[in-house]
């Protein structure tokens, strides 16, 4: 006899076939990109920034890579000063390096990483200019020109947009205790995702995440669902108790952070899941609808005006965004989507199908620095390794560091980025 749970399993997987099917023969399926919105002001605190808008009046460039000159590329390679990205020296970057080839080497080496206009590689092509940058570290400092002889730059049209996140530590107990009364949850088990990759190559990269009732498949819960009906009540999935909800929704925002324990210890409390809503920014609800004044857009500006509408009122707000995150404490610093700890000022989240996990990118923005002084252009060489939820298509999430004092520059950053791919002249030879 089949066990009733095996059956349930089999008429949910086959609905969702079936619905499957069904848009890949009549074309309605989800294309994992969001309808263009209007440029707006960044909502400090949330990485939900509408892409800049895109009509321009002028023609712009064609869309996808093209080679750098010789001269353009040893110019950018002589304006990079490593200690703009809080390292020491060039070395410094063997370690974060290895960790983007060590993601690299886990693929198919013969499948394609890059599939744009202008440029096709795959993943050896991808890991072998990797290994060659780790062989040339030493030789950088006396002649950084090196990075233009020994490799291509690619440069990426139309210009993204770079944002910023951080790490932020926040207050919590992990146990419940007087003043911690809000909790951070970790991965349900009845949270489902399927890889609709691999029934249509239209829906590579995507995937459905749900939970099922009976015999049918749901949309799982909401942040409203959890946070104010208790969907999640007396399941044991609380990891940590928090004193304040926005702290909850903070972390959840940047994806990863720490908890400041009452004795003062500090734990790390990582990324572990999503319950697949599209994300709604609630500080930019509550700027249109008068619930707070623009110069008040940061982060205890956004905290002092929840509290004002009151215990019930702070919840409702909070549960315009339907996106919810769940996290698991950690023994590591906070990892990227390549499953390793990320570097500050060198990592990089990125959409993966323009700018593949592990890429060399060099980078050339202008940056804040602290309260008072004038933003500064920073050349840089970042490193592809994470991804975002709202990083789709031309846009690029920095990855400032870990604390208070990152968030300053992580909440102002909102520019065009000049961004290359570096790609070994070797293996190009060799195609």
């Amino acid at each position: 006899m089949i066990p009733p749970i095996t059956v349930r399993r089999f008429r949910v997987a086959a609905a969702i076939l079936t619905v499957l099917f069904l848009l890949a023969v009549f074309g309605c399926a989800p294309r994992g990109k969001r309808p263009v919105e209007p440029a707006a002001p960044k909502t400090v605190g949330e990485k939900h920034i509408p892409a800049l808008e895109t009509a321009p009046k002028t023609p712009g460039p064609v869309r996808g890579f093209s080679p750098a000159a010789q001269d353009t590329a040893e110019t950018f390679a002589r304006h990079i000063d490593i200690k703009e990205q809080d390292l020491t020296s060039w070395k410094d970057l063997g370690l974060p390096l290895l960790r983007s080839l060590e993601y690299i080497q886990a693929h198919d080496q013969t499948a394609l990483a890059v599939r744009q206009p202008g440029l096709r590689l795959t993943w050896g092509q991808l890991g072998s200019s990797v290994s060659e940058l780790i062989a040339l570290l030493p030789a950088l400092k006396k002649n950084p020109e090196l990075l233009a002889e020994r490799f291509t730059w690619y440069r990426l049209a139309p210009e993204p947009l770079m944002t910023g996140y951080y790490a932020p530590a926040i207050d919590a107990s992990l146990t419940p205790r007087p003043g911690y009364k809000y909790p951070i949850y970790g991965l349900p088990a009845d949270l489902e995702r399927l890889d609709l990759g691999e029934f249509h190559p239209r829906w590579r990269g995507q995937r459905l995440i749900y939970r099922t009732e009976g015999d049918k498949a749901l949309p799982y819960f909401d942040r409203r669902e959890i946070d104010i009906d208790g969907a999640l009540n007396g399941r044991g999935l609380e990891i940590a108790w928090a004193k304040h909800p926005w702290d909850i929704y903070h972390l959840q925002v940047q994806g990863s952070g720490f908890l400041r324990l009452p004795d003062g210890d500090f734990r790390y409390v990582l990324y572990a899941g999503q319950n697949g809503r599209r994300f709604r920014s609630t500080a930019r609800y509550m700027l249109e609808t008068g619930k707070i004044a623009r110069n008040k857009l940061d982060r205890d500006g956004i905290r002092s005006a929840l509290d004002k509408a009151g215990s019930e009122g702070k919840m409702e707000l909070l549960a315009h965004n339907p996106s919810y995150v769940f996290f698991k404490l950690g023994d590591v610093p906070p990892e990227g989507s390549i499953g390793k700890p990320l570097t500050g000022m060198v990592s990089l989240a990125t959409d993966p199908s323009v700018l593949p996990l592990g890429a060399i990118v060099p980078f050339s923005v202008e940056l804040p620095t602290e309260p008072g002084q004038p933003r500064k252009r920073v050349y840089g060489l970042g490193l592809a390794q994470d991804t975002g939820g709202v990083i789709k298509g031309h846009r690029i999430d920095f990855y400032c560091g870990i604390g208070d004092k990152k968030e300053y520059m992580a909440f102002r950053i909102k520019n065009p980025v000049t961004t290359y791919i570096m790609v070994s002249k070797r293996v190009l030879a060799h195609k």
